[in-house]
């Protein structure tokens, strides 16, 4: 091996223990607070090990009092239904933009090209007034329209993905007598899975760690999901630093858990969608 090669080995490895330790060092901070009381978070060390890790009261009280239980099920229904809604609206467009060929196109696909690039916090005030004039404000129906509607992204990647399944096969089901709708519903769908659950992870992760959209559209207390269910709790518990590590703990598990069981699909969708064929 080089001496070019050897340095440039050193430098990824050391570059990339810098960034494990940026990123993980404070989570290990919190969840060793999250074990810990206040007088032992005052006493010791935040790098310190806790006393016991059985001492679980701070979780006990983040989840009754932060109301985490009921914000989770609220983030679960909010994940499964942009999903869904993704999912079906993604795959249709693109298959049509894809497939036909049709006056507009091209400018259709600069609309969409424009709405990826304007930044979303400059159409915010028309979006408020126009979810209210809807009438879904104060209700999941807001986020929910938000999130199914305006993930563009996700029309490019499924371009990307069709442009690896050959035109042939479409022919070949049409000279069988299959309709466009049975084309899509049979072969093209089904081949667009993988596609489909690397964003549908994606997805169901910014959800789940979504604040802004869900405490602007949603204020009501009921419909409280994880991330706004903890901005409460600080609010409230700002004082009490154990409870609120615990709190944090709650929240990042279910993004972490799910992130980690499924990357090995986020990889491969992301790869297959790369690399043409």
């Amino acid at each position: 091996m080089s001496k070019q090669r050897i340095a440039a080995n050193i430098v990824y490895y050391v570059l990339f223990t810098l960034m494990a330790i940026l990123i993980f060092v404070p989570i290990l901070l919190v969840v060793f607070g999250s074990f810990k009381t206040n007088l032992e978070l005052a006493e010791t060390s935040p790098f310190s090990l806790p006393r016991s890790f059985l001492h679980i009261d701070n979780y006990v009280s983040a989840l009754k009092e932060g109301n985490m239980i009921r914000g989770l099920g609220n983030s679960i229904l909010l994940v499964v239904l942009s999903m869904l809604g993704n999912m079906l609206l993604g795959t249709m467009t693109a298959f049509v933009l894809n497939r036909f060929q049709f006056r507009m196109k091209k400018w259709i696909l600069l609309l969409f090209m424009m709405a990826m690039i304007i930044p979303a916090y400059t159409t915010e005030i028309a979006r408020f007034q126009l979810l209210h004039t809807l009438g879904v404000y104060n209700t999941l129906g807001a986020p929910l329209l938000i999130y199914i509607g305006t993930d563009i992204m996700q029309i490019y990647i499924y371009m990307q993905f069709l442009e690896k399944i050959s035109v042939q096969l479409d022919e070949s089901a049409m000279l069988d007598g299959a309709s466009y709708v049975r084309i899509f519903r049979s072969i093209i769908f089904p081949l667009l899975l993988p596609a489909t659950a690397t964003l549908a992870i994606l997805k169901s992760v910014t959800i789940m760690n979504d604040i802004f959209v869900q405490q602007l559209y949603m204020p009501n207390k009921k419909l409280a999901t994880l991330a706004t269910s903890l901005t409460s709790f600080v609010s409230t518990r700002s004082s009490d630093l154990s409870m609120l590590c615990a709190g944090i703990i709650i929240v990042l598990l279910p993004s972490a858990i799910f992130y980690i069981v499924f990357q090995r699909y986020i990889f491969k969708g992301l790869m297959d969608g790369a690399v043409k064929g």
